[in-house]
């Protein structure tokens, strides 16, 4: 059963990683639906081509800048929201990067920066708005992802980063209970989304910093990930799915604690329930053939 939206723009929400893909779904979704959005970018030219896609809802998309690693950002964001005056009705954390390498040789620095992004910037992100979602009865939804239950090849450091934000989003949901501040994940499956073009390419400058024996001991393996990647980036699931089940994270009169999104998502929910940790490996090999 979902609540009415009420009145355009009574109702505000802060999107962060809104430059592209999910992010940007989000951000152009919510304000056709009449929210006044917070829409964190990171470069100005990604602010005007957001705006300039929100054609007649431009009016309820405000770009800002917003990196979440950057303490002073995360801030400046707060500060805004708060001197707008709109009450918060909702943080969407949605930005992230994906570190793509075998964990036996993935740089450290890249590990780092993985969980600085996908987790330590989420939880500064609500920690700096929290007062607001507070007085505005707000709620919290975490984009997470499917490997945020079941690790990848090659994409374990990324699977990590998911599966530290689980924890991170269970946290706040049973500690914020007794204010009434709900807090979902919605778990993406293959979304076709630019992160698949960009992790690639930042990949193949990793394999450049690797020792030989990276290639020798992964070559098939990562050439394998490499066109699943381009396959999600033509054939997964549309952003805008993503986008639809955000919403219902903040409207909902009784919100999931989990939302899935795509085929894969369902599925791969389902199989961890009954399958034991020999068999999904095997299965996940057999997708290698």
């Amino acid at each position: 059963m979902r609540s009415s939206e009420g009145r355009r723009g009574e109702r505000a929400v802060v999107v962060t990683g809104a430059s592209s893909g999910i992010g940007k779904a989000v951000a152009l979704h919510l304000a056709q639906r009449g929210f006044l959005v917070f829409a964190g970018v990171r470069r100005p030219e990604d602010g005007d081509a957001l705006t300039a896609a929100a054609g007649a809802d431009a009016g309820l998309v405000r770009p800002v800048r917003l990196d979440v690693t950057v303490p002073e950002d995360v801030c400046a964001v707060a500060e805004t929201v708060k001197a707008h005056g709109t009450p918060l009705g909702g943080v969407v954390s949605n930005a992230g990067i994906a570190v793509a390498a075998p964990m036996e040789f993935v740089p450290l620095d890249d590990l780092r920066r993985q969980f600085e992004v996908n987790v330590v910037g989420a939880v500064a992100t609500v920690q700096a708005l929290m007062p607001q979602v507070r007085a505005g009865h707000g709620r919290l939804v975490m984009v997470g992802s499917i490997s945020g239950l079941v690790s990848s090849r090659v994409l374990g450091a990324y699977a990590a980063s998911k599966f530290a934000l689980e924890a991170v989003s269970d946290a706040f949901r049973r500690e914020l209970v007794d204010w009434g501040i709900p807090v979902s994940v919605v778990e993406p499956g293959r979304i076709a989304t630019p992160i698949w073009s960009k992790s690639l390419a930042e990949a193949l400058e990793r394999l450049e910093r690797m020792p030989p024996e990276a290639l020798t001991y992964y070559q098939g393996m990562i050439d394998e990930v490499r066109e699943g990647a381009k396959q999600a980036e033509v054939n997964g699931t549309p952003a805008e799915a993503v986008a639809r089940a955000v919403h219902r994270a903040l409207t909902d009169r009784r919100p999931r604690t989990r939302y899935f999104v795509g085929f894969d998502a369902h599925l791969i929910n389902a199989l961890r329930r009954v399958l034991t940790d020999p068999m999904f490996d095997r299965l996940i090999r057999a997708t290698r053939r």
